[in-house]
């Protein structure tokens, strides 16, 4: 293994997110702990409302944490700048863009933003890193394209490359295959693991494709009710992780087949 891909560049500990009210904190999970190395792909699963999105928000410095530290490159994220941390993480959401009606190509190129100048002016070099962000997602077909008349699959790889053109070391989507048929769920999927294995990415994506996760993923945050387990799929499996995560009589894991089943 490399060893700069033992370097730890995402840690959390004892980790409480949620949301602040007038009346008092709303905790929605705790007691996270976890440690992602450069260039992992890290799957985070769990059922609806668990805090999956909360935990990335809050990760990305969206909004506070609870309780607990996070660290970025050994930095706590308290201590980041916003700047600062425009330069370590993108983030690419469900949300679906309110530049609409940008073209492709602009809404890749406003991945160079925190990088240009007062008035937006892309240097040589920001061009550069623009075409191999379009080329790592094989979106040239679609880049003088509006926004609004790209498919989900389309748009999702679109979202993917202005991440790219932001040119963090660290990638957080949230739910980057919702309404995307199998092929293209597993189209997205490769290209992160490229973009892991290759790019030496450092990405954490939430999702409801459990099955697909396990296959990708280097390692896999799993939130329940009652705790977070952070491990390599077939450690999680062994554990019985994924046994409990729906009710029972509908369906059930099949450690063998590394996928759920109807009963």
């Amino acid at each position: 293994m490399k060893n700069n891909k033992e370097n730890i560049v995402i840690e959390a500990s004892c980790l409480n997110v949620g949301y602040i009210t007038k009346k008092k904190n709303l905790v929605i999970s705790e007691g996270i702990n976890f440690s992602i190395k450069q260039g992992e792909l890290i799957g985070l699963v769990g059922t609806n409302g668990i805090g999956k999105s909360t935990l990335l928000r809050t990760l990305a410095g969206m909004q506070p944490l609870l309780e607990g530290v996070i660290s970025i490159n050994g930095k706590t994220l308290n201590n980041i700048s916003a700047s600062e941390l425009a330069s370590d993480l993108s983030v690419v959401l469900t949300e679906t863009p309110a530049s609409q009606n940008l073209s492709v190509l602009e809404l890749v190129s406003l991945g160079r933003h925190p990088y240009t100048n007062w008035v937006g002016s892309l240097s040589e070099n920001d061009q550069e890193i623009i075409n191999t962000a379009i080329s790592s997602t094989k979106i040239e077909e679609l880049l003088h394209k509006k926004c609004y008349e790209l498919s989900d699959g389309q748009l999702q790889k679109v979202l993917i490359a202005r991440a790219l053109a932001q040119n963090t070391p660290i990638i957080l989507l949230d739910e980057p295959t919702t309404h995307l048929d199998i092929f293209h769920r597993a189209s997205v999927l490769k290209l992160l693991k490229k973009l892991a294995s290759k790019n030496e990415k450092t990405i954490l994506f939430s999702t409801h494709e459990i099955d697909l996760a396990i296959q990708v993923s280097d390692k896999m945050l799993v939130m329940t009710k009652g705790n977070t387990f952070f491990n390599t799929p077939d450690n999680l499996i062994s554990q019985g992780c994924f046994n409990d995560l729906f009710p029972e009589e509908i369906i059930s894991f099949d450690t063998h087949l590394k996928r759920f089943v109807l009963k």
